[in-house]
């Protein structure tokens, strides 16, 4: 009996539920899941970063310090936390997710985590035909990464540096900062980015904290904007 032979779909399916996987084939799927290439639209969000950009406060030469601000006490940090929580096993996800939303503090930064975890949702799904229900997108990234043998430190790390090369991304497409230039702030930012995961790695609820209120004003001014690129 001749059968067909099996989808491309079907053996990605197989390959993403291997239950026991090595510390270098989650590496692998770790990078594919923060690659540019994985559709969850980040590419479309500044976090308030273009408002910043268009009215001068963020400049070429004060980026790298509104991104380690950012790292250390705004955003990067608090995603930071909720995906170290994420990745326990004891984790509750449904509530994790109602934390994240509750975290945000404007409604761009709201729909911000939300889509994005909703696209990185459906694409695990799709990846291994398990339902994965809509969360914020650390809570999601944790969820789908929580089985991984790797130290918490290691995957909250590659996570921020995912964020912070997409809005140093997002500055190279908006200032005069060729991509050259914003890679050499990536290269600064990793100390911080490495210290900051190792902190994370294990802080609890109590933890989450924001003192980045010039971000904040920016994500919600930036709503108001009548022209802009972004869509936070």
């Amino acid at each position: 009996m001749v059968t067909a032979a099996p989808s491309a779909t079907t053996m990605a399916r197989t390959a993403m539920h291997m239950t026991a996987i090595t510390a270098e084939a989650a590496r692998l799927r770790l990078a594919q899941y923060l690659s540019p290439a994985f559709p969850t639209g980040g590419f479309a969000w500044s976090q308030g970063l273009e408002w910043a950009m268009d009215q001068g406060v963020v400049t070429r030469s004060s980026l790298f310090q509104w991104l380690a601000d950012w790292l250390d006490h705004g955003a990067g940090w608090c995603d930071a936390v909720l995906l170290s929580q994420a990745l326990r096993k004891e984790a509750d996800h449904s509530a994790l997710d109602d934390l994240a939303r509750a975290m945000c503090p404007s409604s761009q930064r709201l729909i911000e985590t939300v889509e994005q975890g909703s696209a990185f949702a459906a694409n695990i799904a799709a990846l291994t035909g398990e339902a994965q229900p809509v969360a914020a997108l650390p809570v999601a990234m944790g969820r789908a990464c929580r089985a991984m043998p790797l130290p918490a430190p290691e995957i909250i790390g590659h996570y921020l540096q995912a964020q912070a090369a997409a809005l140093i991304s997002a500055a190279v497409r908006f200032l005069p900062l060729g991509p050259v230039a914003g890679q050499a702030i990536l290269a600064r930012l990793q100390p911080a980015i490495l210290t900051v995961a190792t902190r994370a790695g294990t802080a609890g609820p109590s933890d989450l904290a924001s003192a980045t209120w010039g971000a904040d004003i920016a994500a919600m001014r930036h709503e108001t904007m009548s022209v802009r690129i972004f869509r936070s």
